[in-house]
């Protein structure tokens, strides 16, 4: 390849919350799988052809199940479950994703000729927690999974379920007294005739590291230990769990993630090197310790490729269709909710307290530390009660909105704090969320805006409107704090919501969706 061909940008990959990642080269093209948790459609596959670009590629599902959490039916949802940690892999003309959803408890297989689909569902009998698949060199299948002890299980060649008489045994096991998180996210590869299984964990005192033990054999033994415990950006947050990927010139990659509090999951792009048959992750510093780079070069398989953004503005696309920015919290009802021309109209049919309660509300991440939300608000026919609005959507959220009371309509803004550590799961948000400020509108149109300030121990967000007067932007009261909350597993998003909470049958339209940076 000519020199040209090779490009060198920043290891932070994609400024937005894309964790748990598994990556492929299929010729010239790298796929991409991260976890999607309760958003729909889910599990989002991304395309890069030199590692450090991304656009969106497909997703491999539009409806995962039918629950009443999974469809918000039952006012708790499926927050900081649903699917998560999929696996990717491509063998013999076919297209793999496997992944478990820890609401349903059920192990997920989806193939496909094509990445972009159709893809054809089938269960796994059994569940599998950060399942990895290996495709052996004669012929049998095997997945690797668990928490702190990992298992190794071989499997019928169409991974419907366990083979007769297979391997099903402990092949590592990590140290409960000497861990905070025990080995999870295995991603199992045979590289010249070895077995590698690259893991996360968090030894007690440490940040997230990655491990990799190493056999001659897929049942082992096993041997090895960390390869990779550093921070990146100051952050104060190890670069850990994903996989790796050879590149067309030879090279490995490991594209790994880090946390950035609100912001959500990183993808971190490090180099990865073998020593004696043992990968190295990172470079050297000055200290003679292997760190994730700020940098990294890679060779660019297509340097003439555009490279669609990750956000956008506006809801619809050419064809009229929801653009692929766009993911549902929970799956909507499309009788209540309708996006056309540009235009997300969303009707309400039953009584909840809160904006997590709220069915058919529509989402986009948040990209980069410093970003801005802006849209139009018609809420002309919402009812007495009503909420509609624009929100900063995670776990400790915070919103501007329209509600009506005695015929006249106000501008509210409202946060919601968690009372309980932002490490539980397993909880559900039942309560009204707290009033900031309420002030009298003179209409029910307004435009409205979030602005994300996600830097280091500054998470913030401004909730604002358009002062017709001025002209110009308005915060009302102080910035909201934000911080990343196991309850919802995910890094905050805008959200065009709408709920009520004393009559149904209301109605909001949001238009003119406009994506920016400070």
């Amino acid at each position: 390849m000519c020199a040209q061909n090779y490009k060198t940008g920043s290891s932070n990959i994609i400024m937005s919350d894309y964790p748990d990642l598994d990556v492929i080269r299929v010729d010239d093209t790298y796929y991409m799988v991260s976890t999607t948790m309760h958003y729909m459609p889910g599990c989002v596959i991304l395309r890069s052809y030199n590692l450090l670009d991304w656009e969106f590629c497909s997703y491999v599902y539009d409806e995962l199940e039918l629950t009443e959490g999974q469809t918000l039916k039952d006012n708790k949802g499926i927050y900081g479950r649903g699917m998560w940690a999929a696996c990717l892999r491509y063998h013999e003309g076919l297209f793999y994703v496997t992944f478990v959803a820890n609401d349903t408890h059920k192990s997920y297989l989806y193939t496909s000729e094509n990445i972009q689909g159709p893809w054809k569902k089938s269960n796994i009998s059994g569940f599998y927690h950060d399942m990895s698949v290996l495709f052996d060199d004669d012929g049998r299948v095997f997945v690797v999974s668990g928490n702190m002890n990992i298992y190794l299980t071989e499997m019928e060649k169409d991974l419907s379920g366990p083979k007769k008489g297979g391997i099903n045994k402990l092949i590592i096991q990590d140290d409960p007294e000497k861990s905070g998180l025990g080995y999870e996210g295995s991603h199992i590869y045979k590289i010249n005739g070895k077995y590698y299984n690259f893991m996360i964990h968090i030894p007690k005192g440490k940040m997230r590291t990655e491990a990799c033990y190493v056999s001659d054999k897929i049942e082992g033994p096993y041997t090895g230990g960390d390869v990779l415990c550093s921070d990146l950006g100051g952050w104060n947050s190890g670069v850990a769990q994903g996989g790796i990927v050879q590149s067309n010139d030879g090279k490995w990659y490991g594209i790994l993630f880090q946390d950035h509090g609100a912001l959500g999951r990183i993808p971190v792009l490090v180099p990865v090197n073998f020593e004696n048959n043992f990968p190295v992750f990172g470079e050297k510093d000055e200290k003679g310790n292997w760190i994730a780079p700020k940098e990294v070069t890679v060779l660019d398989n297509k340097p003439e490729h555009k490279y669609q953004p990750l956000f956008e503005n506006g809801f619809t696309d050419e064809a009229n269709k929801l653009k692929s920015v766009w993911q549902w919290n929970h799956i909507p009802d499309k009788n209540l909710a309708k996006v056309s021309d540009n235009i997300f109209t969303v009707k309400t049919d039953k009584i909840v307290k809160n904006v997590v309660q709220a069915s058919n509300t529509l989402t986009q991440r948040t990209f980069t530390e410093k970003c801005i939300g802006r849209v139009k608000l018609d809420a002309s026919k919402i009812k007495e009660g009503d909420y509609a609005g624009f929100c900063a959507l995670e776990g400790e959220y915070a919103f501007i909105a329209v509600t009506k009371t005695d015929g006249k309509y106000y501008l509210v803004t409202a946060e919601h704090k968690i009372p309980y550590s932002p490490w539980s799961m397993g909880v559900y948000d039942d309560e009204s969320p707290f009033i900031l400020q309420k002030i009298e509108l003179d209409g029910p149109v307004v435009n409205l805006q979030l602005k994300f300030n996600l830097q280091y121990r500054k998470e913030n967000v401004q909730l604002m409107y358009l002062n017709k007067k001025t002209g110009e932007y308005e915060r009302i009261g102080m910035s909201s704090k934000l911080r990343y909350t196991l309850d919802q597993f995910v890094g905050v998003r805008f959200a065009c919501f709408m709920y009520s909470t004393l009559n149904v049958g209301g109605e909001a339209s949001f238009t003119d969706f406009e994506y920016d940076f400070w």
